[in-house]
């Protein structure tokens, strides 16, 4: 067989595969597939996946199927977004496997960014920054922004420990053959299914880290999102699982210095979100924040994770089961107008609200760059 000159050659674009899980997304399914059909990324195929949608999810992601033979759509009785991706990647044909909930919009360029970063470095996969989508514009979170900055090329998580708290599936790009080769799968029946996924593949793999942004998240006005339902014992129950799920294959890997920051700043990371919960919250709720603590910081106190100063002064009243002081805590914290006062280097915490001879020092100190 004669091959042409390499001058000649026509270099195929290596295909991507978008898995789009729908439910009850009527109202942002259509700008989602129009910013994924507008990539400049080409070699494109959209596996919608319908998951049991009650609405007219379905109906929308057929007429696009039927307008462009890019769009796939997947039906499934309804089994939650991990199971939804897990049947999408089982249809998805592409090199490249990509991830996008269906509220949301990718910018033009993310795909063609990735693919390009991929194709350069023979990585296992590559992640970029996102953006927050609220009522007043897009905002990219200060901490995306640090893990993204510099941009890496080959990195291990031995090297940067830090990524492990970016834990969103959308803004990533996997080379399949190694998705598969790994066995990676999206927890099915519980919430926040990302971090496990996410972890397990940072943990295995080499990446690129991207600083440009390539996704942009929205955040529901109405507050329908599952990340905006904090107070409800189902979502601190799956929040738990998730992130003993994570940790425990954080610990099989074996690297303390890796295990470390991942206790300390990334599960503690998002503590200070159930904390404001506290008052107000019942017995339940109260017991299982509780135990979640317990189970993760067995040996170690939030005293010392990278929470900021009065959340980590929270997080010790609750290894302490003294919920009316965390109670009273986070409201005075929440009233003030401005950041917590501070007499040197220790929190101000007026004695009507904590009486601090009750905590130990290390529980109100301010670290000096705070």
């Amino acid at each position: 067989m004669r091959l042409l000159p390499r001058s000649m050659r026509v270099h195929r674009a290596p295909l991507v595969s978008v898995v789009v899980p729908a439910y009850g997304v009527e109202a942002w399914l259509g700008e989602c597939l129009d910013s994924l059909l507008a990539q400049e990324h080409r070699a494109l195929e959209v596996v919608v996946v319908d998951d049991g949608s009650p609405d007219r999810s379905a109906a929308i992601a057929e007429g696009y199927a039927a307008r462009d033979d890019r769009v796939r759509v997947v039906r499934r009785p309804n089994g939650g977004l991990g199971a939804a991706r897990n049947t999408g990647v089982a249809s998805a044909t592409g090199e490249y496997l990509a991830f996008a909930d269906s509220d949301d919009v990718v910018p033009p360029a993310a795909y063609a960014t990735l693919v390009a970063a991929l194709e350069r470095s023979g990585s296992d996969f590559a992640t970029g920054s996102c953006v927050r989508w609220e009522s007043d514009g897009l905002h990219e979170p200060p901490w995306m922004r640090r893990l993204h900055t510099p941009p890496r090329r080959g990195a291990t998580v031995a090297e940067h420990p830090e990524l492990l708290g970016d834990v969103f599936a959308w803004n990533k790009l996997f080379r399949r053959s190694w998705w598969d080769a790994q066995g990676l799968s999206w927890p099915e029946g519980v919430r926040y299914e990302d971090q496990p996924t996410t972890t397990r593949a940072f943990l295995a793999g080499r990446f690129d880290v991207l600083d440009e942004v390539v996704y942009h998240w929205r955040i529901r006005a109405e507050g329908t999102s599952i990340t905006q339902q904090r107070s409800s014992l189902a979502d601190l129950r799956d929040r738990a699982a998730t992130k003993l799920d994570s940790l425990a294959a954080v610990r099989a890997h074996g690297d303390p210095d890796v295990e470390a920051v991942f206790v300390d700043r990334v599960l503690a990371g998002d503590l200070h979100r159930y904390f404001v919960e506290i008052p107000g919250c019942d017995d339940a709720w109260w017991h299982l924040l509780r135990g979640m603590v317990a189970d993760i910081w067995t040996d170690r106190s939030l005293v010392d994770s990278g929470l900021p100063p009065v959340h980590r002064l929270v997080g010790w009243l609750v290894e302490q089961d003294r919920r009316e002081d965390a109670a009273a805590v986070i409201r005075w914290f929440l009233a003030l107008d401005g950041p917590a006062p501070r007499a040197g280097r220790r929190l101000a915490v007026p004695p009507e609200v904590l009486d601090p001879a009750s905590v130990p020092p290390s529980a109100l100190a301010v670290r000096p760059h705070e």
